[in-house]
């Protein structure tokens, strides 16, 4: 593959599909990709969203594809776009962006809300990714999967999510090892707060769960909950991160000529990372006590 006069791989001719490209971090990833030069594959799942993206972009650099990453029909007939669209050429990369968060006390999150939440951020993933394969091998490409930093920690209140980015975490080492035979490269980005969309609907989503329990269940815990939520809100507001920082570290993996196997993008998530390694299970249960309290 030539390398660029910067030492990295050119992104001109390569296509890459990123899944959950309607809004927030995906939105951005996608249309940075397109400036940046590679042809971008855009999964969105209404029509109107990928027309603003497609006319945002500009150019033919970006081309929107139904795609609903829960649902395999779906899943299926947007990679024979893809394929068709591709041709010869196939598919260098797929960026697993698309992701919910369920936030609730893990007492409060019922199974209906829980296996929402590991179908689309894991099941789904993966469901992409099995379709995507035959593509990449043709191209030795690259996959990257977005987790979160709660991809190391778990936090109070955001247990289901926790469980799915470890999930997604331990399918990205799988992955990485057994596609190397092929000459495919899986990384994960990690991103911590950033402010996108994704807050409100966290909130709002939270708020209703709790709706659906008993008041005697939901009265031990929402003092503390509206707290933490108050204050995720007001940190991802203030965060120094932004979604073009994402969007820059998305493209580092995707050029890099041997890249790395996680990136983490923000102070927070490197602040994070260290303190799974230094602090043993009680002292880190310590430093999130302020959260429950």
């Amino acid at each position: 593959m030539p390398l660029s006069t910067t030492g990295v791989l050119s992104p001109r001719g390569k296509h890459v599909l990123v899944t959950g490209a309607s809004s927030g971090l995906g939105r951005s990833c996608a249309l940075y990709l397109a400036r940046t030069g590679f042809h971008v594959f855009a999964g969105v799942r209404k029509p109107s969203d990928g027309e603003e993206l497609a006319a945002e972009a500009g150019a033919g650099s970006l081309t929107p594809v139904r795609l609903d990453v829960t649902d395999e029909a779906s899943v299926t007939g947007a990679l024979k776009e893809v394929a068709v669209a591709t041709g010869d050429d196939g598919l260098w990369a797929l960026v697993n962006n698309a992701g919910i968060a369920v936030s609730a006390p893990l007492e409060c999150v019922t199974p209906e809300r829980m296996r929402h939440q590991l179908d689309t951020n894991v099941v789904g993933q993966l469901t992409v990714t099995r379709a995507c394969l035959p593509l990449l091998r043709r191209t030795r490409g690259r996959i990257v999967n977005v987790t979160s930093g709660l991809g190391s920690v778990a936090v109070p209140f955001l247990g289901a999510y926790a469980a799915a980015q470890f999930a997604k975490e331990a399918m990205s080492d799988v992955l990485r090892r057994e596609l190397r035979p092929f000459g495919i490269d899986v990384s994960v980005v990690q991103p911590g707060a950033i402010m996108t969309p994704i807050w409100g609907k966290l909130s709002h989503g939270a708020r209703a769960a709790l709706d659906e329990l008993p008041e005697r269940v939901v009265d031990l815990y929402r003092v503390p909950f509206n707290r933490f939520l108050h204050h995720n809100e007001q940190q991802a507001r203030n965060s120094p991160t932004s979604p073009e920082d994402f969007a820059r570290t998305v493209v580092r993996a995707l050029t890099a000529e041997s890249p790395r196997t996680r990136y983490r993008v923000g102070k927070d998530a490197r602040t994070v990372s260290v303190l799974k390694r230094v602090l043993p299970d009680r002292a880190l249960d310590r430093h999130l006590r302020p959260i429950t309290e």
